[in-house]
């Protein structure tokens, strides 16, 4: 009787395992859910801050700081598929493909990209020396803001003033009042971020 010959170990590897396909699309639909409902809550006033905060954008970081960029970035755009769809799970109750009229409408198309970059530089923290204790904590920090500034904020801004005929300094002005509860929101994601990756620390890999 003829056998087959057993793969190879790198060939073994390198196969795909169900268990974590399973797993990776569980987490992504897991996360996509968390950020409707992120999305849903009521905003929250704080005494100082121009606008009560609201917690959509928190639940994007917290995609990309936990799940990295691959997995991070699908778990959001199936949040915004799912809302173009037509289910209600925009701020404020809204979905449909009359959102894309809306003048916040950047920061959604801004939400997958964001979360690709915050997990993209989460992944290479915590495979280097921000690995550990209060550096990965402060590492994802930095990139949950880089995420926001640098993505979040000037593609929702551009499209923002462009729909509303704003200058470039009234645009500039309107947007950065969401700034400092942004900030707030990145300090939590990092925190929640780092105990998950302490508590689970192969999640993102090594």
């Amino acid at each position: 009787m003829t056998t087959l010959p057993e793969p190879s170990a790198p060939a073994a590897a390198a196969a795909p395992r169900p268990a974590s396909r399973a797993t990776d699309l569980a987490l992504v639909a897991t996360f996509a859910a968390l950020i409707a409902a992120c999305s849903l809550l009521p905003a929250i006033p704080v005494a100082g801050l121009p606008v009560p905060i609201t917690l959509q954008t928190f639940g994007v970081a917290l995609a990309g700081a936990v799940l990295g960029a691959r997995r991070g970035f699908l778990a959001v755009l199936l949040y915004l598929v799912v809302g173009l769809a037509g289910a209600p799970v925009f701020s404020g109750g809204a979905g449909g493909l009359g959102t894309i009229a809306r003048p916040s409408f950047g920061y959604l198309i801004a939400f997958p990209l964001a979360a690709l970059l915050i997990g993209w530089l989460t992944e290479r923290l915590l495979r280097g020396r921000w690995s550990r204790g209060w550096r990965a904590t402060l590492g994802i920090l930095g990139a949950t803001t880089a995420g926001v500034l640098l993505v979040i904020h000037p593609l929702g801004m551009l499209v923002l003033g462009w729909r509303l005929g704003l200058s470039p300094a009234e645009t500039i002005s309107l947007g950065a009042v969401f700034i400092p509860g942004d900030l707030i929101k990145n300090v939590l994601a990092a925190l929640v971020a780092g105990s998950v990756h302490r508590a689970f620390p192969d999640l993102i890999g090594r």
